[in-house]
């Protein structure tokens, strides 16, 4: 049984001014913070590229998250992201997916399913009701943001393709494309991506997919036209520019979990109690911040989802 979503009260604050902001080179040169990480995604043929956002960039006009953090800043999410089909630099991702087509686009569904369907991502954005979720994003790599997403939930996508009672997990799978997507040319990664989640967590209020944020139709740079969000979970489950989604009776291989199953579990939920092997997951750092902050557990969420976990050993399933 899923808790309900409660909508997001949005707090009237006043978010400090862009160019308050320290740019984002200076920002990653003061915090140190690497290359290299994990929140990934792609999918099907087309023939339109994903437009470049234009300025003025989008703002916050005073919102926040419930926690009264403000919003990480539209330049900042558009332009440091974990795509390792483009690229394994964050800060190189954007200018690579520049012209990533994503028009036309279908997302198949099937699998133990009673109604399998292939949808356009035109009958996605007309069929299930858009609506705006504030979530909190937190990355393996301890760093993080606040981002105001667009979406409908992943439980009224399954439920339109009637799941079959065999059907345990949830298996989603990106577009293999290497003439738009130089990563893909990497012979390191088992292409191409792909994630899953137990059937609960899919069809828990929280689990979204995303088809925009600030407002603005999603970036390509950040899983254009469809991406996965689950946020008490790290950034490596939020798998981007799907193509399909399948129910499934077993627990489905994942990329990260084939490729490094002692760093990266099939649950991945947020814990600051588990250690990474390279790192301490105790702590965070706020892109836009300089000082640390503590990891919350399952990223703040755990009112509406630790009942998913009991009796089990988070330690052991991460």
């Amino acid at each position: 049984m899923t808790t309900k979503y409660k909508p997001v009260p949005i707090l009237p604050s006043e978010i400090t001014p862009k160019s308050l902001y320290l740019s984002r080179r200076d920002f990653l040169k003061a915090a140190g913070i690497a290359t290299g990480a994990v929140f990934l995604a792609a999918c099907a043929p087309s023939a339109t590229a994903t437009p470049t956002p234009t300025l003025p960039a989008p703002q916050a006009n005073g919102k926040t998250d419930e926690l009264g953090d403000t919003f990480t800043p539209f330049d900042d999410i558009t332009h440091f992201n974990n795509f390792y089909e483009f690229s394994e630099d964050k800060q190189a991702v954007s200018g690579l997916a520049e012209k990533f087509t994503t028009h036309p686009w279908t997302v198949e569904v099937g699998g133990l399913v009673g109604h399998p369907q292939k949808f356009a991502i035109e009958d996605l954005l007309k069929k299930f009701p858009q609506e705006e979720r504030i979530y909190r994003l937190r990355c393996v790599e301890a760093w993080s943001m606040v981002i105001p997403w667009t979406g409908f939930t992943l439980a009224s996508l399954l439920n339109e393709v009637q799941p079959l009672s065999d059907a345990k997990y949830v298996r989603f799978e990106t577009v293999l494309r290497p003439e738009e997507m130089p990563g893909q040319k990497s012979m390191f990664y088992a292409w191409p991506y792909t994630e899953g989640l137990r059937l609960d967590e899919a069809m828990h209020d929280l689990t979204i997919l995303a088809t925009g944020l600030y407002g603005e139709t999603l970036p390509a740079a950040d899983g254009a036209p469809v991406r996965l969000v689950v946020p008490w979970k790290y950034g490596f489950k939020s798998i981007k520019s799907i193509v399909r989604i399948d129910l499934v009776a077993d627990q489905p291989a994942t990329f990260w979990n084939n490729l490094s199953p002692r760093e990266y579990g099939f649950y991945s939920n947020v814990n600051p109690d588990r250690p990474h092997p390279r790192w301490s997951q105790a702590s965070e750092r706020r892109i836009g911040e300089l000082n640390r902050r503590p990891t919350l557990m399952f990223n703040g969420y755990a009112d509406q989802v630790a009942h998913l976990y009991e009796g089990m050993d988070l330690l052991q399933s991460y």
